[in-house]
């Protein structure tokens, strides 16, 4: 985790061949997955926001492509230490109309 902005920003745009301009967060992790860092641009220039755990591991989903997308609720569980493929949770609904 010696990356800081420069790094993770080329790391984005070179191997995951995405915007790091998006807004996007984009969340990294050690290999020990005690240390997470988040990445993203807000409005006029890069945040870096880090995450160390002094005890336990962070639940990295098996990710088979070079990046997975996840929602706020994933990431939110996810840096509370839970799985973020709970099958306990309830779904995500989506409604057109009240009525």
């Amino acid at each position: 985790m010696r990356k800081s902005i420069n790094g993770l920003s080329m790391l984005v745009e070179g191997t995951l061949e995405l915007d790091p301009f998006s807004g996007y967060l984009f969340v990294f992790s050690n290999r020990r997955r005690s240390i997470v860092k988040i990445l993203y641009w807000d409005r006029n220039g890069f945040c870096l926001w880090q995450k160390r755990l002094e005890k336990d591991r962070f639940k990295w989903p098996e990710i088979t492509k070079k990046s997975l997308e996840i929602d706020s609720r994933e990431l939110n569980w996810l840096l509370d230490g839970l799985e973020i493929n709970q099958s306990k949770a309830h779904g995500r609904l989506r409604y057109g109309t009240v009525l």
